[in-house]
Parts: structure tokens; C-alpha cells; sequence
């Protein structure tokens, strides 16, 4: 099998590590090789996050370069945005339709650009915007917004519902687990 490149981009604080854990215990219980990449940058300030996630028969680096990811995961609109030259033609993103200002629009010296699904469907992205943010909530809590995600990350891949269970209960803690099932599961409704 020709390697996979999944991304992970967000904000820090918002779950991104463990959503990669998740992901990594997941394919590697599915028999692959698996390399994992975590770039923190500005993490605990809520700077960009993101996370490699490549896998396949085998895998010989974490990273992924520009134009490379089949798909990206993203916890917030803009991430998505900012990181969207790394997508491959085509690519699919699952995006939480969530906005958290970057310091330059707290600041007041720009404003958050508008219709950023939109565009990013224009320049040929296949785009999956759903606000996480509420199913989560729904769930339990707002932290679970990661694991929203990758119940809706679920739909794009032929892993049996077992497998992924499996691997929540690997990653979560055990009095989170029923919270993050329920998140997951409405994730990929």
C-alpha cells in the first residue's frame, strides 16, 4: 500500500496530541507502519499545532511535505486555511467550523477572513465543516472537540466501528471513555 499522510493542524490547548495518539494506536492496531510528527510551535499560547500522521505498508519519515496530505483534520477554519498548500489536489479536510481569533484580530489590526470553507472549496479542496464544537458539548464537554472530529475523520476510512473503540479505550482516560464514545459517534453522524 502506497503511504497515507493525515495532518492534524489547530490551536493549542484543543486536543490535537491526543487526536494523533487516537489516530497512531488506531492504524498501527490495523497492522501498519506508522510515524507520527508533532510540531508544537507556540502551543501553550494558542499558536498553530500541527501534527504528521503517515502510514502505509512502510514509512519512512513523519513529515509530510507541501502538497502531500490526503487529508487534514482541523480544529479551527483558519488552521485549515493556513495549512491548505499541504493538502493534494483534491485532498479532503475535515474542518470544525469553530473561530478563534489569532492575536492579529484581538489586536485589532486585521479582521478574520470570511467564507473560508467557501474559498478553500474554490482552490479544489473537498472541505467537511461541521461545528464540532456543539457536538461535544452535546456529549459532555467542549474538550471532546478532538474526538468529534475524528468520529467524522471515521467516514473517510474502511476501519470497522471496533477498531476505533479499541483505540479510544487505549488513549482515554477510563472516567472520560463514555464522554468520548458519545462525542465520537455524533462526530460521524
Amino acid at each position: 500500500m502506497n503511504t497515507k499522510n493525515i495532518m492534524i493542524v489547530g490551536v493549542g490547548g484543543q486536543g490535537s496530541l491526543l487526536a494523533s495518539r487516537l489516530l497512531g494506536n488506531l492504524l498501527m492496531n490495523e497492522g501498519f507502519d506508522v510515524k507520527v510528527s508533532e510540531v508544537h510551535g507556540m502551543s501553550q499560547r494558542g499558536g498553530s499545532v500541527v501534527t504528521y500522521v503517515r502510514y502505509g505498508d512502510k514509512v519512512f519519515s513523519p513529515l509530510i511535505d507541501e502538497g502531500g496530505a490526503d487529508v487534514i483534520v482541523s480544529f479551527e477554519l483558519l488552521e485549515a486555511a493556513r495549512w491548505l498548500k499541504f493538502l493534494k489536489p483534491g485532498g479532503q479536510i475535515v474542518t470544525n467550523t469553530q473561530k478563534i481569533d489569532p492575536m492579529p484580530v484581538i489586536t485589532g489590526a486585521t479582521q478574520y477572513p470570511e467564507d473560508l470553507a467557501a474559498k478553500m472549496t474554490a482552490a479544489g479542496a473537498n472541505v467537511d465543516a461541521f461545528d464540532a464544537l456543539s457536538l461535544a458539548t452535546e456529549a459532555g464537554s467542549s474538550k471532546a472537540v478532538n474526538i468529534a472530529l475524528m468520529g467524522r475523520l471515521s467516514k473517510y476510512f474502511d476501519f470497522p466501528d471496533a477498531a476505533w473503540d479499541k483505540a479510544l479505550e487505549e488513549v482515554v482516560p477510563a472516567r472520560f471513555l463514555e464522554m468520548n464514545k458519545k462525542a465520537f459517534e455524533l462526530g460521524k453522524k
